[in-house]
């Protein structure tokens, strides 16, 4: 049997270089456009949390009635993703008053109950499954969930981890180029080392968003966080342009479709 009859294309790209560098891009701009809202225009967590809680579930429900992989719905959905995780994080962090720590904890263990229901149900968390509704609806909660703890995790080795902004987008830097690295040389599975990268380019994109448009005194370069977000924007949007984008299946499904074959 021709086994190109069996393909079922993903609703998410492939995940190649081109795709972590437009994710990096998108969670910075999360950071810098959830702050433009909430405080450089005055909205306030809250209501800037509504907003972006809107236009993600517009984007999410638009991304799952789609019938295939379409570029600009995916990352502006992603993105989308990241300004409410960044408003929602600031939210919880503090105007609930849960801090840094509260808020990281508790949404590292609701996004591991997410990616463990998927896991039950699915049996697998690979994103090259990413083709029915239902696992859409999977993915797209354990990426708002990722995204959420991310900004917290980023603030709380910011602020109260005293690395401040600069330094904590090295050490979230640096954790990416042990996982790449580690994957290159080392047969742990890849779909655990995905999400391990998924997760951890959220706080990078936190720190880094944070070190544009924070002011010299807080240890921030003091850019205009609607200037900053634009010129990002524009970056992802040529990103889109110029790099492959393409439906495809994670890395770690080719190692699955091997030991199919070889059963």
């Amino acid at each position: 049997m021709d086994d190109k009859a069996n393909i079922v294309f993903s609703k998410v790209p492939a995940v190649t270089l081109g795709f972590w560098i437009i994710k990096i891009a998108a969670t910075t701009l999360g950071e810098t456009g959830g702050d433009t809202v909430t405080m450089t225009l005055n909205w306030g967590y809250l209501a800037g949390t509504a907003l972006f809680l809107v236009c993600l579930i517009v984007l999410v429900i638009a991304q799952i009635r789609a019938k295939k992989f379409h570029p600009y719905l995916y990352w502006a959905t992603i993105v989308a993703s990241t300004t409410f995780g960044t408003t929602m994080a600031d939210f919880a962090d503090r105007s609930l008053g849960m801090g840094y720590a509260g808020g990281t904890t508790v949404l590292f263990v609701a996004l591991m109950a997410i990616l463990g229901w998927w896991y039950w149900s699915q049996g697998t968390i690979s994103v090259n499954t990413v083709s029915t509704p239902k696992v859409e609806a999977f993915y797209w909660a354990a990426i708002t969930f990722s995204q959420t703890l991310g900004t917290a995790l980023g603030d709380w080795a910011a602020d109260t981890g005293g690395l401040g902004y600069g330094d904590g987008a090295l050490v979230f830097a640096g954790a990416l180029v042990v996982i790449a690295a580690v994957y290159y040389w080392t047969k742990i599975s890849r779909v655990l080392l995905f999400w391990a990268a998924f997760i951890l380019t959220r706080p990078l994109g936190a720190t880094a968003g944070d070190f544009l448009d924070k002011p010299r005194n807080a240890g921030g370069l003091a850019f205009s966080r609607p200037l900053a977000s634009a010129i990002l924007a524009v970056f992802i949007i040529a990103c889109i342009l110029i790099l492959p984008q393409r439906a495809g299946v994670h890395p770690g499904a080719q190692l699955d479709a091997e030991g199919d074959r070889a059963a």
